[in-house]
């Protein structure tokens, strides 16, 4: 088989075959085919879009591009995961996890790191010290095991192909088609082992799709090709127009999340919500539970008595942080030395708070990166004392940001200013769960 043939075949608007794509993925996996063939195939893709057998085809091709992990050996729970395209404030799954893995099922959660304005589980996991989210196959297999929860980062050998091509999307201007986005997502999935999946789709302006109806495409198509895969798999398209939660930043991130799961959901009463409803569906599409509000009112249990914090705690310990994370978190996850406060410039509402513009005025706070070769300040970040909905007088304190670095600080202060509007007007109160694609 020619690459050229393959090229031109898709160029001319054909349909590919399953060897064909396996063929493109061993060669992207393996370094044996060039980087102007690999990018001239995805241009072709982009301009004649994969029906939707071939982007199951090409999901099967770049999951079996390298090892797959398998828990039918470890154990007989339903294996359920979590997959987020992304926000602002969006540390659900630090808590989710834990959460979760009290409830009789097995979750093993893969996670990437963040890149612009929405921040990635590693990065907030590394927030505690010597937490370890490389963690070997034989590891993650004795872990699960044991508590049935792990959080890892992509190992070398799941989805190697996806690796290959996710890179070359964004320098080829292919980065917006929606069968590749598909396949790249849900073949690390398919590669993870898993039995069902529940993907949390976002909209709004700190989302990667920002219109509600791209978001709702996205979710149908992913939802369509996981259970043509065999998963059991949901989507919730959940509001990403505003921060989720009231930290934004690694290290505050990881500080509500031992709040949330020590039962303080008053902290952050949208971010508990949006927890419950995940964790309750994650359970009824495993099939460890058969309705949503008894699911639901099970994982408010296991905050309420304590099973969540001690699951998490484990896991920290486990992988090589120290549980004072969980006893101390106030005095465990520091903030950066640096400090402003956001007052409120006027009486009236917090009527928003675009999620992209604080987004980026935490990136310019050192929260995040730019791109991947970036170090990322762990103390910095944003605490939000105020949301939309709160009445608020002249000088009422909205936010205080944190910074190593002066100019940072400043600059990060007068972007966020950017992203507040306040009203005379209380404005309506939103959904965070826009819809549910089943």
């Amino acid at each position: 088989m020619r690459m050229i043939d393959v090229i031109i075949k898709k160029r001319n608007g054909k349909t590919l075959t399953q060897e064909e794509f396996n063929f493109v993925s061993q060669g992207a996996a393996k370094g044996t085919l060039p980087d102007y063939q690999l990018s001239a195939f995805l241009m072709a893709c982009f301009l004649h879009p994969l029906s939707d057998a071939e982007t199951v085809m090409l999901t099967k091709a770049m999951a079996h591009s390298g090892g797959r992990l398998d828990f039918s050996r470890i154990t007989n729970l339903p294996k359920v995961d979590k997959h987020s395209t992304g926000g602002v404030g969006d540390g659900i799954s630090l808590a989710l996890a834990p959460l979760v893995a009290c409830g009789g099922v097995a979750v093993p959660m893969m996670s990437g790191r963040g890149l612009g304005h929405t921040g990635g589980t590693l990065d907030k996991l590394e927030s505690m010290k010597n937490f370890e989210v490389r963690v070997p196959v034989n590891l993650i297999y004795r872990q699960i095991k044991k508590l049935n929860v792990c959080m890892f980062g992509q190992t070398a050998d799941l989805a190697p192909a996806d690796r290959k091509l996710y890179s070359l999307r964004d320098a080829t201007g292919t980065v917006e088609s929606r069968p590749l986005i598909v396949a790249s997502i849900l073949s690390k999935k398919y590669a993870e082992g898993v039995d069902s999946l529940l993907m949390d789709v976002k909209y709004g302006s700190g989302a990667f799709m920002q219109k509600l109806e791209d978001s709702r495409k996205l979710a149908r198509a992913l939802v369509s090709t996981a259970k043509k895969l065999g998963l059991h798999c949901r989507a919730l398209i959940t509001y990403m127009d505003q921060p989720l939660g009231r930290a934004i930043g690694n290290a505050n991130e990881m500080k509500q999340t031992v709040e949330i799961l020590k039962g303080n959901k008053e902290i952050a009463p949208d971010f508990y919500e949006l927890l419950l409803e995940e964790a309750a569906n994650m359970l009824v599409i495993s099939g460890a539970q058969k309705d949503l509000a008894k699911a639901r009112a099970l994982m408010e249990e296991k905050i309420e008595n304590g099973e969540a914090l001690a699951k998490l705690r484990q896991m920290i310990k486990w992988q090589g942080a120290s549980p004072a994370a969980v006893d101390n978190p106030e005095g465990y996850f520091k903030t950066a030395p640096l400090k402003a406060i956001f007052q409120a410039p006027k009486a009236g509402y917090v009527a928003h708070i675009d999620a992209k513009t604080a987004g980026m005025a935490a990136v310019l706070l050192g929260a995040g990166r730019n791109t991947m070769e970036d170090k990322i300040d762990y103390g910095a970040g944003i605490w939000l004392e105020r949301k939309a909905g709160d009445a608020v007088h002249k000088g009422d304190t909205i936010a205080i940001l944190y910074a190593s670095d002066k100019k940072r600080l400043a600059e990060g202060l007068a972007l966020f200013a950017q992203s507040v509007k306040i009203t005379k007007q209380k404005p309506t109160a939103y959904k965070i769960v826009k819809e549910v694609i089943k």
